[in-house]
């Protein structure tokens, strides 16, 4: 690729970033089609919501891990636990703050959800650059 063209350098100077948003949306997909194909195995969404999200998740780590911040820390149980960890803490997060602004101050749940998702995805990130992916010195 021409090192000259305007977004491959847009590209080199974000790519950290780009790729976080990029395995965020394969994620997304991922999460909605694994929950999508387990409706056909099992009859019951809670326990298809729950396998979904740690199939994402995994996925998730796996992409983060690899081409995100191409982290090279042979402990992988240690950053897939910190990662796990993280995400529940920021889900934790997401489920107080829809219960303050949806079931408290009566705000539309959507509204709340996607106002939300930016503060999920912004401490997810930050989670994942400066704990669980954390470069060694």
């Amino acid at each position: 690729m021409n090192k000259d063209n305007k977004i491959f350098r847009f590209y080199l100077k974000h790519e950290e970033m780009i790729n976080y948003l990029i395995a965020g949306g394969l994620t997304t997909f991922i999460s909605i089609f694994s929950y999508y194909l387990l409706r056909f195995i099992i009859n019951d969404y809670y326990i298809n919501t729950a396998l979904s999200w740690i199939i994402a998740v995994t996925f998730a780590f796996i992409v983060n891990k690899v081409y995100v911040f191409k982290s090279k820390n042979e402990n992988k149980l240690l950053e897939y636990i910190k990662f796990i960890g993280s995400r529940i803490a920021t889900l934790l997060i997401e489920l107080l703050l829809m219960f303050i602004f949806v079931k408290l101050l009566k705000i539309n749940d959507m509204i709340v959800k996607i106002f939300i998702q930016v503060i999920v995805i912004v401490l997810n990130y930050i989670l994942s650059k400066l704990y669980v992916f954390k470069k060694e010195n």
